[in-house]
Protein backbone atom coordinates (compact mmCIF):
# COMPACT_ATOMS: atom_id res chain seq x y z
CA UNK A 1 0.00 0.00 0.00
CA UNK A 2 1.33 3.42 -0.69
CA UNK A 3 0.94 6.47 1.29
CA UNK A 4 1.82 10.16 1.04
CA UNK A 5 2.81 12.18 3.90
CA UNK A 6 2.70 15.55 3.87
CA UNK A 7 4.71 16.64 6.78
CA UNK A 8 7.18 20.05 7.10
CA UNK A 9 8.68 19.01 10.53
CA UNK A 10 11.81 17.12 9.63
CA UNK A 11 12.15 15.31 12.30
CA UNK A 12 8.99 13.75 12.34
CA UNK A 13 8.52 13.34 8.96
CA UNK A 14 11.36 11.02 8.52
CA UNK A 15 10.50 9.21 11.69
CA UNK A 16 6.56 9.07 10.84
CA UNK A 17 7.93 7.50 6.93
CA UNK A 18 10.26 5.52 8.73
CA UNK A 19 7.72 3.80 11.10
CA UNK A 20 5.19 3.26 8.36
CA UNK A 21 7.90 1.41 6.11
CA UNK A 22 8.50 -0.90 9.04
CA UNK A 23 4.97 -1.65 8.91
CA UNK A 24 5.27 -2.64 5.28
CA UNK A 25 3.79 0.73 3.94
CA UNK A 26 5.36 2.61 0.71
CA UNK A 27 5.71 5.54 2.68
CA UNK A 28 6.73 9.07 -0.09
CA UNK A 29 6.81 12.25 2.12
CA UNK A 30 7.20 15.87 1.08
CA UNK A 31 7.17 18.40 2.73
CA UNK A 32 4.98 21.20 1.37
CA UNK A 33 1.66 21.41 -0.15
CA UNK A 34 2.98 22.48 -3.43
CA UNK A 35 4.89 19.28 -3.41
CA UNK A 36 1.70 16.89 -2.38
CA UNK A 37 0.27 18.31 -5.30
CA UNK A 38 2.98 17.66 -7.75
CA UNK A 39 3.37 13.89 -5.94
CA UNK A 40 -0.33 13.33 -6.67
CA UNK A 41 0.10 14.27 -10.00
CA UNK A 42 2.52 11.75 -10.78
CA UNK A 43 1.94 8.66 -8.47
CA UNK A 44 -1.19 6.58 -7.18
CA UNK A 45 -1.73 6.73 -3.41
CA UNK A 46 -4.48 5.01 -1.13
CA UNK A 47 -3.75 7.26 1.39
CA UNK A 48 -3.23 10.60 2.76
CA UNK A 49 -1.59 11.67 5.70
CA UNK A 50 -1.60 15.68 5.95
CA UNK A 51 -0.22 18.23 7.89
CA UNK A 52 -2.01 21.06 8.37
CA UNK A 53 0.62 23.84 8.92
CA UNK A 54 2.39 23.43 6.13
CA UNK A 55 4.78 26.26 4.05
CA UNK A 56 2.95 28.05 1.07
CA UNK A 57 -0.33 26.14 0.36
CA UNK A 58 -1.76 25.10 3.72
CA UNK A 59 -3.27 21.55 4.44
CA UNK A 60 -7.11 22.36 4.86
CA UNK A 61 -6.29 24.55 1.16
CA UNK A 62 -4.65 20.92 -0.63
CA UNK A 63 -7.33 19.04 1.35
CA UNK A 64 -10.22 21.17 -0.31
CA UNK A 65 -8.25 20.99 -3.81
CA UNK A 66 -8.13 17.12 -3.55
CA UNK A 67 -12.36 16.68 -3.23
CA UNK A 68 -12.80 19.32 -5.06
CA UNK A 69 -11.23 16.80 -7.92
CA UNK A 70 -13.47 14.44 -7.01
CA UNK A 71 -10.74 12.30 -5.33
CA UNK A 72 -11.81 10.21 -2.80
CA UNK A 73 -8.29 9.17 -1.94
CA UNK A 74 -8.44 8.62 2.49
CA UNK A 75 -7.12 11.71 4.17
CA UNK A 76 -5.87 11.42 7.70
CA UNK A 77 -4.90 14.89 9.39
CA UNK A 78 -1.69 15.12 11.84
CA UNK A 79 -1.94 18.76 13.40
CA UNK A 80 -0.82 20.12 16.75
CA UNK A 81 -4.28 21.90 16.33
CA UNK A 82 -5.85 20.32 19.13
CA UNK A 83 -9.46 22.78 19.20
CA UNK A 84 -13.41 21.48 17.90
CA UNK A 85 -12.99 24.25 15.51
CA UNK A 86 -9.91 23.21 14.05
CA UNK A 87 -11.52 19.73 14.55
CA UNK A 88 -14.30 20.84 12.64
CA UNK A 89 -13.15 22.97 10.26
CA UNK A 90 -10.67 19.83 8.96
CA UNK A 91 -13.13 17.15 9.10
CA UNK A 92 -15.93 19.01 7.21
CA UNK A 93 -13.28 19.84 4.62
CA UNK A 94 -12.98 16.28 3.70
CA UNK A 95 -10.59 14.45 6.08
CA UNK A 96 -11.94 11.37 7.01
CA UNK A 97 -10.03 11.19 10.40
CA UNK A 98 -7.94 13.50 12.60
CA UNK A 99 -4.84 12.55 14.98
CA UNK A 100 -3.12 15.18 17.10
CA UNK A 101 0.01 15.53 18.00
CA UNK A 102 2.16 14.02 19.92
CA UNK A 103 0.80 10.31 19.14
CA UNK A 104 1.79 7.02 19.19
CA UNK A 105 2.83 5.46 15.46
CA UNK A 106 0.37 2.60 16.61
CA UNK A 107 -2.47 4.69 16.80
CA UNK A 108 -1.54 6.24 13.51
CA UNK A 109 -1.42 2.74 11.80
CA UNK A 110 -4.62 1.51 13.57
CA UNK A 111 -6.65 4.42 11.97
CA UNK A 112 -5.01 3.41 8.71
CA UNK A 113 -6.37 -0.01 8.61
CA UNK A 114 -9.47 1.28 9.90
CA UNK A 115 -10.13 3.78 6.78
CA UNK A 116 -8.59 0.82 4.43
CA UNK A 117 -11.74 -1.83 6.11
CA UNK A 118 -14.00 0.99 5.89
CA UNK A 119 -13.21 1.79 1.86
CA UNK A 120 -13.35 -1.76 1.46
CA UNK A 121 -16.93 -1.99 3.42
CA UNK A 122 -15.53 -4.59 5.58
CA UNK A 123 -16.42 -4.44 9.26
CA UNK A 124 -14.13 -7.60 10.46
CA UNK A 125 -10.58 -6.11 11.05
CA UNK A 126 -9.55 -9.89 9.32
CA UNK A 127 -9.60 -10.66 6.24
CA UNK A 128 -11.32 -14.30 4.97
CA UNK A 129 -11.13 -15.76 1.90
CA UNK A 130 -12.20 -19.03 1.68
CA UNK A 131 -9.49 -21.00 3.89
CA UNK A 132 -6.97 -18.34 4.02
CA UNK A 133 -7.08 -15.78 6.93
CA UNK A 134 -5.34 -12.62 6.82
CA UNK A 135 -4.73 -10.04 9.91
CA UNK A 136 -3.46 -6.80 8.56
CA UNK A 137 -2.56 -5.75 12.29
CA UNK A 138 -0.53 -8.67 12.83
CA UNK A 139 0.46 -9.56 9.96
CA UNK A 140 0.03 -13.34 10.16
CA UNK A 141 -1.63 -15.25 7.77
CA UNK A 142 -3.29 -19.23 8.10
CA UNK A 143 -4.38 -21.85 6.03
CA UNK A 144 -6.39 -24.27 7.14
CA UNK A 145 -5.48 -23.20 10.93
CA UNK A 146 -1.66 -23.60 10.19
CA UNK A 147 0.25 -20.31 10.25
CA UNK A 148 2.08 -19.33 6.74
CA UNK A 149 5.56 -17.54 6.49
CA UNK A 150 5.23 -15.07 4.38
CA UNK A 151 7.93 -12.40 3.29
CA UNK A 152 6.73 -8.69 4.13
CA UNK A 153 6.37 -7.88 0.45
CA UNK A 154 4.61 -11.41 0.06
CA UNK A 155 2.29 -10.01 2.54
CA UNK A 156 1.60 -6.47 0.83
CA UNK A 157 0.71 -8.40 -2.54
CA UNK A 158 -1.77 -10.57 -0.60
CA UNK A 159 -3.34 -7.68 1.28
CA UNK A 160 -3.47 -5.41 -2.33
CA UNK A 161 -5.08 -8.58 -4.40
CA UNK A 162 -7.46 -9.40 -0.82
CA UNK A 163 -8.47 -5.56 -0.84
CA UNK A 164 -9.22 -5.75 -4.12
CA UNK A 165 -11.01 -9.32 -4.89
CA UNK A 166 -12.29 -9.55 -8.30
CA UNK A 167 -9.93 -7.06 -9.76
CA UNK A 168 -7.22 -7.49 -11.81
CA UNK A 169 -4.08 -5.57 -10.52
CA UNK A 170 -1.07 -4.87 -12.85
CA UNK A 171 2.21 -5.55 -12.51
CA UNK A 172 2.86 -1.84 -12.06
CA UNK A 173 0.30 -1.35 -9.50
CA UNK A 174 1.23 -4.23 -7.25
CA UNK A 175 4.70 -2.40 -8.35
CA UNK A 176 3.66 0.72 -6.90
CA UNK A 177 2.32 -0.66 -3.93
CA UNK A 178 5.70 -1.85 -3.00
CA UNK A 179 7.80 0.32 -3.67
CA UNK A 180 8.32 3.97 -2.70
CA UNK A 181 10.83 6.81 -3.92
CA UNK A 182 14.29 6.06 -3.84
CA UNK A 183 13.62 2.38 -3.59
CA UNK A 184 15.48 0.09 -6.34
CA UNK A 185 12.59 -1.85 -8.11
CA UNK A 186 14.05 -5.43 -8.47
CA UNK A 187 13.87 -7.04 -12.19
CA UNK A 188 10.52 -9.74 -12.09
CA UNK A 189 10.34 -9.26 -8.15
CA UNK A 190 6.48 -9.46 -8.35
CA UNK A 191 6.54 -12.71 -10.43
CA UNK A 192 8.92 -13.69 -7.69
CA UNK A 193 6.48 -12.69 -4.94
CA UNK A 194 3.41 -14.14 -7.05
CA UNK A 195 5.43 -17.67 -7.33
CA UNK A 196 6.38 -17.95 -3.87
CA UNK A 197 2.52 -16.84 -2.84
CA UNK A 198 1.01 -19.54 -5.10
CA UNK A 199 3.44 -22.50 -3.20
CA UNK A 200 2.68 -21.88 0.27
CA UNK A 201 -1.24 -21.20 -0.58
CA UNK A 202 -2.12 -22.38 -3.18
CA UNK A 203 -1.54 -22.54 -6.57
CA UNK A 204 -5.15 -21.64 -7.66
CA UNK A 205 -5.44 -18.35 -5.05
CA UNK A 206 -4.02 -15.79 -7.73
CA UNK A 207 -4.72 -16.20 -11.10
CA UNK A 208 -2.75 -14.54 -13.85
CA UNK A 209 -4.38 -12.77 -16.61
CA UNK A 210 -1.82 -12.77 -19.34
CA UNK A 211 -1.12 -9.49 -20.42
CA UNK A 212 -3.13 -7.63 -17.81
CA UNK A 213 -2.14 -8.81 -14.76
CA UNK A 214 -2.88 -10.72 -11.76
CA UNK A 215 -6.47 -11.48 -9.34
CA UNK A 216 -8.25 -13.38 -6.57
CA UNK A 217 -11.61 -14.62 -7.62
CA UNK A 218 -14.63 -13.90 -5.54
CA UNK A 219 -15.82 -17.05 -4.52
Amino acid sequence: MRILLVEDDQMLGDGIRAGLMQQGYAADWVESGDAAETAMLTNEYEMLILDLGLPGKSGIEVLKDVRAKGNDLPVIILTARDTVEDRVLGLDSGADDYLTKPFELDELTARIRALIRRRGGRSNPVIEHKDIVVDPASHAVKKEDNVIDISPREFTILLLLLENLGKVLSRNRLEEGLYAWNEEVESNTVEVHIHHLRKKLGSDLIRTIRGVGYIIDKE
